[in-house]
């Protein structure tokens, strides 16, 4: 599938929602804010924090609330079910592909969103197919754990400093 250069460019410049400097900053802030309390309670991978804190740091809280709730249940389900796979069969790629398997069924089952699918199943990878030498429990409740924090992090920023309305004004390369 060929793209001409202006098909490309309908696809990344923003109409609707352009990138502001008041996002970068909100962004910023909470990002920050995430890894260190992760550090502070001393989570060894603390930037998976900061991950979820971009992912979930919207314009608003309304904005915000759906995608934090589907990551913190799907990063829970692949939690668990990485754990538990990984218990069974560490380092089996098959067992990593009949839990994601198993993950797509009950999400289907649950009629979740697909984001909380591919929560799921990215936190399922990182649980299951990172070699580490810890306890794969520890893994899984410290992944969840990371991820909460950043979660938690990502909605407070957006409850207490939604954007503003104003439109264009401090829009970046305006």
């Amino acid at each position: 599938m060929a793209f001409k250069l202006g098909e490309l460019t309908k696809l990344i410049v923003a109409r609707e929602n352009p990138s502001s400097l008041e996002n970068a900053a909100r962004t910023a802030v909470a990002a920050i804010a995430s890894y260190l309390v992760a550090r502070l309670v001393r989570l060894p991978e603390a930037y998976w924090a900061t991950v979820s804190t971009i992912v979930v740091t919207q314009s608003s809280m309304g904005a915000s609330l759906p995608v934090s709730v589907q990551r913190f249940f799907g990063t829970a389900i692949g939690a668990v079910a990485g754990a538990i796979a990984a218990s069974l069969l560490p380092g089996d790629v098959w067992a990593f592909g009949f839990a994601l398997l198993a993950i797509g069924i009950l999400c289907a089952v649950l009629r979740t969103e697909r984001s909380a699918y591919r929560y799921a199943g990215i936190t399922l990878a990182i649980v299951m197919l990172i070699p580490r030498p810890t306890n794969v429990w520890v893994i899984a409740l410290h992944r969840f754990s990371e991820v909460s924090i950043g979660i938690v992090v990502g909605l407070a920023v957006s409850a207490a400093w939604p954007e503003s309305k104003r439109k264009g004004r401090d829009t970046i390369g305006a």
